[in-house]
């Protein structure tokens, strides 16, 4: 089992729509992954279609209306007694709720706080071929106990201006976590939001394989509507629109994933 953060201490670069839409791809190769949604916003939650099955009212539930990563992170709860099933084969989730936002309060008292996902993790023993931890855009504990228990990180990076925003911040988080988690590194870069119309794709993208040689994958992720709008109908881009350009790029990122993570 090999466990990835994917992350990036700037906001709206295609994370959580790269957890979802890579994880559901890589099922269609035989493999079985989890899902993990350490976003207290639980956009993973509701883009994978949990919220709209467990029919969730966001305007009454202040607490968690089902088992979540919450139940993990402060009440000792097994990951094994928290992760469930989605509407695609082989794909599961561990969901989060809104009272996620709390959790960070509550872990400043607890003892080894940094390293509570991981142990859940050391101790979770189904079979999964690979863990995606989708973690918030801002640093703290949630986003360090994804840094801590992973094995490698994965950073989409979307091709617009201010694309490198937030990367420095990102890669002095590396150097501090690697205090507690010494093999951290950076793995893979994703290239996200790529418009072929502009000139400036072109030259963001260049500009990041420059920085980061030999992380880049080959496959670009275009800016397509049908992304937008598959987390809306609670479905991964190939069950949403099986034919569309954002469904055939992470078709061909789960080819070239699995094969550089085998």
């Amino acid at each position: 089992m090999q466990t990835f953060v994917i992350a990036n201490q700037k906001g709206g670069v295609g994370k959580t729509t790269t957890a979802i839409n890579l994880g559901s791809a890589l099922t269609h190769l035989g493999k079985k992954v989890l899902l993990i949604d350490l976003d207290p916003q639980s956009n993973l939650t509701s883009g994978i279609g949990y919220e709209k099955v467990n029919k969730v009212d966001w305007s009454q539930s202040t607490e968690s209306p089902y088992p979540s990563i919450y139940d993990v992170l402060t009440e000792n709860k097994k990951l094994s007694s928290v992760f469930v099933p989605t509407a695609i084969k082989n794909l599961y989730l561990v969901p989060a709720h809104l009272s996620l936002a709390g959790a960070e309060i509550e872990l400043v008292s607890q003892l080894a706080r940094e390293s509570i996902l991981r142990n859940a993790l050391r101790e979770f023993n189904e079979p999964f071929d690979y863990v995606f931890i989708d973690c918030p855009p801002s640093l703290g504990l949630l986003t360090i106990n994804a840094f801590v228990a992973a094995d490698m990180i994965i950073v989409p990076i979307q091709c617009e201006y201010f694309a490198l925003e937030g990367l420095g911040q990102l890669i002095e988080t590396v150097r501090i976590v690697k205090n507690l988690n010494p093999t951290l590194e950076i793995k893979g870069v994703i290239l996200t939001m790529f418009d072929s119309r502009t000139k400036l794709s072109a030259s963001v993208a260049c500009e990041i394989q420059e920085f980061f040689k030999g992380l880049v994958f080959e496959t670009i992720i275009p800016r397509n509507v049908k992304l937008s709008e598959a987390p809306s109908h609670g479905k991964p881009i190939d069950i949403y629109d099986t034919l569309s350009s954002g469904a055939r790029a992470y078709k061909d990122l789960a080819k070239e994933f699995a094969k550089r993570f085998s």
